[in-house]
């Protein structure tokens, strides 16, 4: 009985000295987050407008059909107004919404509608429909883990890319207006 707890200590430091090793891995990307969407079509979803945001909802259909606009590409933000990442992206979003060739989408997640409106009208709202998500449950069909999250849609209605933190303009140049020209064509 006493070689079991002599073993004990030796065991446990054992199991916590491999935890940070693996935790310390200098082959491990820590930023490296599965991405479960990537290829697959938009998740069946519907979301009702943000009152008083002027622009409707967002749901599976409006994505899918794309009434409102003849661009070929389409991103689907996910915001809100209390998300200090989502400010410093919203300009950079901003530029992309006014490009002929792309649609903004928003996804308004875990806000409170009035603070979402007065967010949209401060800073402009480039979103042509945005989906109020009040408790997260429609994020959980994305594959949302907080915010924000951005998502590139192509024409056949399928997701070809999923931005995990806000969009900086190296991530314009690098990724994102290269996948939006390669599918607009």
């Amino acid at each position: 009985m006493k070689r079991v707890f002599f073993l004990l200590p030796l065991l446990l430091f054992a199991v916590v000295a491999a935890y940070f090793y693996w935790g310390l891995d200098p082959e491990r990307d820590p930023n490296a987050i599965p991405v479960q969407m990537v290829d697959k079509p938009i998740p069946d979803f519907e979301l009702p407008p943000v009152e008083g945001a002027g622009v409707p909802g967002l749901s599976r259909t409006r994505l899918s059909d794309a009434p409102d606009t003849d661009a070929q590409v389409r991103l689907v933000n996910v915001f809100a107004s209390w998300c200090v990442p989502c400010r410093a992206e919203h300009p950079i979003l901003t530029r992309l919404a006014e490009r002929d060739d792309v649609v903004l989408y928003g996804v308004n997640y875990k806000d409170n509608p009035a603070d979402a409106v007065d967010w949209l009208e401060k800073l402009g709202n480039p979103y042509t429909a945005i989906g109020s998500d009040p408790k997260g449950t429609g994020a959980i069909a994305w594959g949302i883990r907080g915010v924000p999250e951005t998502f590139i849609i192509d024409s056949d209605g399928r997701i070809r890319h999923h931005h995990i933190g806000p969009i900086h303009a190296t991530d314009v140049d690098s990724t994102i207006l290269p996948m939006i020209e390669e599918l607009s064509r």
